[in-house]
Protein backbone atom coordinates (compact mmCIF):
# COMPACT_ATOMS: atom_id res chain seq x y z
CA UNK A 1 0.00 0.00 0.00
CA UNK A 2 2.61 2.66 1.07
CA UNK A 3 4.78 1.85 -1.96
CA UNK A 4 1.17 2.67 -4.19
CA UNK A 5 1.34 5.83 -2.77
CA UNK A 6 4.93 6.29 -3.00
CA UNK A 7 4.49 5.40 -6.65
CA UNK A 8 1.36 7.97 -7.33
CA UNK A 9 3.55 10.95 -5.20
CA UNK A 10 6.17 10.22 -7.89
CA UNK A 11 4.33 10.33 -10.41
CA UNK A 12 2.63 13.29 -9.37
CA UNK A 13 5.75 15.68 -8.65
CA UNK A 14 6.73 14.39 -12.24
CA UNK A 15 3.51 15.61 -14.16
CA UNK A 16 4.33 19.35 -11.81
CA UNK A 17 7.76 19.49 -13.07
CA UNK A 18 6.38 18.67 -16.47
CA UNK A 19 4.07 21.32 -16.52
CA UNK A 20 6.74 23.72 -15.19
CA UNK A 21 8.72 23.30 -18.56
CA UNK A 22 5.95 24.38 -20.09
CA UNK A 23 5.77 27.70 -18.83
CA UNK A 24 7.09 30.47 -21.27
CA UNK A 25 10.42 31.22 -19.78
CA UNK A 26 9.02 34.62 -18.73
CA UNK A 27 7.23 33.36 -16.24
CA UNK A 28 8.94 30.32 -14.99
CA UNK A 29 10.24 32.51 -11.73
CA UNK A 30 6.85 33.28 -10.60
CA UNK A 31 4.22 31.55 -11.76
CA UNK A 32 4.04 28.26 -9.42
CA UNK A 33 2.25 25.19 -9.89
CA UNK A 34 0.92 23.18 -7.09
CA UNK A 35 -1.79 20.31 -6.25
CA UNK A 36 -5.47 21.57 -5.51
CA UNK A 37 -6.56 21.16 -1.96
CA UNK A 38 -10.02 21.45 -0.66
CA UNK A 39 -13.19 19.58 -1.81
CA UNK A 40 -14.51 19.01 -5.12
CA UNK A 41 -11.61 21.69 -6.51
CA UNK A 42 -11.78 22.85 -10.29
CA UNK A 43 -9.98 20.46 -12.63
CA UNK A 44 -7.85 23.39 -13.36
CA UNK A 45 -7.59 27.08 -12.15
CA UNK A 46 -5.43 29.90 -11.25
CA UNK A 47 -4.81 32.54 -8.98
CA UNK A 48 -2.77 35.50 -7.52
CA UNK A 49 -1.07 34.43 -4.43
CA UNK A 50 0.96 37.10 -3.46
CA UNK A 51 1.78 40.88 -4.63
CA UNK A 52 4.11 39.27 -7.86
CA UNK A 53 3.51 35.85 -7.51
CA UNK A 54 0.59 33.22 -9.21
CA UNK A 55 -0.38 29.64 -8.24
CA UNK A 56 -1.86 27.40 -11.04
CA UNK A 57 -3.86 24.30 -9.18
CA UNK A 58 -4.60 21.16 -10.29
CA UNK A 59 -6.56 18.25 -9.74
CA UNK A 60 -4.24 15.84 -9.97
CA UNK A 61 -6.47 12.89 -9.79
CA UNK A 62 -8.74 13.92 -12.14
CA UNK A 63 -5.85 15.79 -14.51
CA UNK A 64 -4.47 12.31 -14.92
CA UNK A 65 -7.33 10.65 -16.42
CA UNK A 66 -6.87 12.86 -19.65
CA UNK A 67 -4.97 12.50 -22.57
CA UNK A 68 -1.30 14.56 -22.44
CA UNK A 69 -2.05 16.91 -25.32
CA UNK A 70 -5.29 18.09 -23.32
CA UNK A 71 -3.61 18.10 -20.44
CA UNK A 72 -1.37 20.70 -22.45
CA UNK A 73 -4.02 22.78 -23.80
CA UNK A 74 -5.87 23.00 -20.70
CA UNK A 75 -2.28 24.09 -18.91
CA UNK A 76 -1.40 26.49 -21.90
CA UNK A 77 -5.24 28.19 -21.19
CA UNK A 78 -4.12 28.96 -17.80
CA UNK A 79 -0.86 30.20 -18.82
CA UNK A 80 -2.54 32.48 -21.33
CA UNK A 81 -5.07 33.60 -18.42
CA UNK A 82 -2.07 34.96 -16.48
CA UNK A 83 -0.60 36.43 -19.38
CA UNK A 84 -3.58 38.76 -20.36
CA UNK A 85 -4.34 39.19 -16.92
CA UNK A 86 -7.38 37.98 -15.94
CA UNK A 87 -7.30 36.00 -13.11
CA UNK A 88 -8.77 36.59 -9.84
CA UNK A 89 -7.21 38.33 -7.23
CA UNK A 90 -7.51 39.16 -3.82
CA UNK A 91 -10.16 42.78 -4.64
CA UNK A 92 -10.78 45.26 -1.88
CA UNK A 93 -14.82 44.77 -3.50
CA UNK A 94 -15.61 42.49 -0.61
CA UNK A 95 -13.93 44.14 2.08
CA UNK A 96 -15.13 47.49 1.19
CA UNK A 97 -18.58 45.57 0.85
CA UNK A 98 -18.56 44.57 4.84
CA UNK A 99 -17.44 48.03 5.68
CA UNK A 100 -20.26 49.70 3.78
CA UNK A 101 -22.63 47.86 5.17
CA UNK A 102 -21.68 47.58 8.67
CA UNK A 103 -21.48 51.62 8.35
CA UNK A 104 -24.61 51.63 6.99
CA UNK A 105 -26.18 50.08 9.82
CA UNK A 106 -24.24 51.70 12.19
CA UNK A 107 -25.43 55.28 10.89
CA UNK A 108 -29.14 54.04 10.70
CA UNK A 109 -28.55 53.58 14.25
CA UNK A 110 -27.19 56.91 14.97
CA UNK A 111 -29.07 58.72 12.70
CA UNK A 112 -26.46 60.50 10.66
CA UNK A 113 -27.48 60.77 7.01
CA UNK A 114 -24.42 62.04 5.93
CA UNK A 115 -22.08 59.15 6.88
CA UNK A 116 -24.92 56.67 6.04
CA UNK A 117 -25.19 58.28 1.98
CA UNK A 118 -21.47 57.72 2.56
CA UNK A 119 -21.64 54.19 3.51
CA UNK A 120 -24.36 53.54 1.23
CA UNK A 121 -22.15 54.61 -1.73
CA UNK A 122 -19.20 52.72 -0.39
CA UNK A 123 -21.73 49.40 -1.18
CA UNK A 124 -23.22 50.23 -4.32
CA UNK A 125 -20.26 51.14 -5.89
CA UNK A 126 -17.97 47.93 -4.24
CA UNK A 127 -21.03 45.83 -5.47
CA UNK A 128 -20.43 47.08 -8.82
CA UNK A 129 -17.11 46.56 -9.29
CA UNK A 130 -17.86 42.85 -7.89
CA UNK A 131 -20.96 42.34 -10.80
CA UNK A 132 -17.97 43.05 -13.01
CA UNK A 133 -15.64 41.03 -12.35
CA UNK A 134 -18.34 38.08 -12.04
CA UNK A 135 -20.35 38.97 -15.08
CA UNK A 136 -20.46 35.70 -17.43
CA UNK A 137 -20.71 37.56 -20.64
CA UNK A 138 -17.07 39.06 -19.22
CA UNK A 139 -15.82 35.90 -18.01
CA UNK A 140 -16.88 34.11 -21.64
CA UNK A 141 -14.90 36.43 -23.55
CA UNK A 142 -11.77 36.28 -21.57
CA UNK A 143 -12.34 32.73 -21.77
CA UNK A 144 -12.08 32.53 -25.28
CA UNK A 145 -9.83 34.83 -26.16
CA UNK A 146 -7.25 32.68 -23.13
CA UNK A 147 -8.48 29.88 -26.00
CA UNK A 148 -6.78 31.47 -28.58
CA UNK A 149 -3.68 32.85 -27.09
CA UNK A 150 -3.26 28.54 -25.81
CA UNK A 151 -3.45 27.71 -29.41
CA UNK A 152 -0.91 30.76 -29.98
CA UNK A 153 1.24 29.35 -26.82
CA UNK A 154 0.81 25.41 -28.35
CA UNK A 155 2.46 26.34 -31.86
CA UNK A 156 5.32 27.95 -29.78
CA UNK A 157 6.46 24.45 -28.88
CA UNK A 158 6.33 22.58 -31.47
CA UNK A 159 2.60 21.58 -31.88
CA UNK A 160 1.04 22.01 -35.44
CA UNK A 161 -2.12 24.12 -35.68
CA UNK A 162 -4.47 21.30 -36.23
CA UNK A 163 -3.43 19.11 -33.67
CA UNK A 164 -3.59 22.20 -31.45
CA UNK A 165 -6.67 22.83 -32.26
CA UNK A 166 -7.96 18.74 -32.16
CA UNK A 167 -6.26 18.80 -28.41
CA UNK A 168 -7.87 21.51 -26.84
CA UNK A 169 -11.00 20.89 -28.98
CA UNK A 170 -11.42 16.75 -27.05
CA UNK A 171 -10.53 18.49 -23.77
CA UNK A 172 -13.12 20.97 -24.05
CA UNK A 173 -15.94 17.93 -25.30
CA UNK A 174 -14.92 15.90 -22.17
CA UNK A 175 -15.11 18.61 -19.56
CA UNK A 176 -18.79 18.69 -21.35
CA UNK A 177 -19.53 15.39 -20.71
CA UNK A 178 -17.85 15.57 -17.43
CA UNK A 179 -19.61 18.55 -15.64
CA UNK A 180 -22.56 18.21 -13.40
CA UNK A 181 -22.99 22.48 -13.29
CA UNK A 182 -25.19 23.39 -16.34
CA UNK A 183 -23.82 27.12 -16.26
CA UNK A 184 -20.48 25.43 -16.16
CA UNK A 185 -21.39 23.37 -18.68
CA UNK A 186 -22.90 25.79 -21.09
CA UNK A 187 -19.64 27.91 -20.64
CA UNK A 188 -17.65 25.26 -22.27
CA UNK A 189 -20.08 24.72 -24.87
CA UNK A 190 -19.61 28.00 -25.95
CA UNK A 191 -15.88 28.14 -25.50
CA UNK A 192 -16.22 24.94 -27.81
CA UNK A 193 -18.36 26.33 -30.79
CA UNK A 194 -15.79 29.74 -30.88
CA UNK A 195 -12.71 27.47 -31.09
CA UNK A 196 -14.45 25.20 -34.06
CA UNK A 197 -14.79 29.14 -36.07
CA UNK A 198 -11.56 30.13 -35.15
CA UNK A 199 -10.03 26.64 -36.44
CA UNK A 200 -12.23 27.24 -39.59
CA UNK A 201 -10.78 30.47 -40.05
CA UNK A 202 -7.58 29.00 -39.50
CA UNK A 203 -8.04 26.23 -41.94
CA UNK A 204 -8.78 28.73 -44.63
CA UNK A 205 -6.14 30.69 -44.02
CA UNK A 206 -3.73 27.89 -44.35
CA UNK A 207 -5.32 27.44 -47.58
CA UNK A 208 -5.06 30.32 -49.27
CA UNK A 209 -1.81 30.85 -48.25
CA UNK A 210 -0.69 27.42 -50.52
CA UNK A 211 -3.26 28.63 -53.10
CA UNK A 212 -1.07 31.80 -53.03
CA UNK A 213 2.34 30.35 -53.39
CA UNK A 214 1.42 27.86 -56.31
CA UNK A 215 2.99 28.45 -59.30
CA UNK A 216 1.41 30.12 -62.24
Amino acid sequence: MTSAASSVARSDLAELRRLKALLPPELQSWVMIEPASGVNPPLITCEEIGKDEVEIQIDLARWDQLAKDQRNLLFWHEVARIQNDTIPRDGWEMAALAIGLGGAVGELWVQDGLLLLLALGLCGFSGWRLYQRNNGEKVLKEAIAADERAIALATRFGYELPQAYKSLGSALKLLIEQSPNRRQRKRYELRLQALKKSAAKAKARMQNLQTDTLPQ
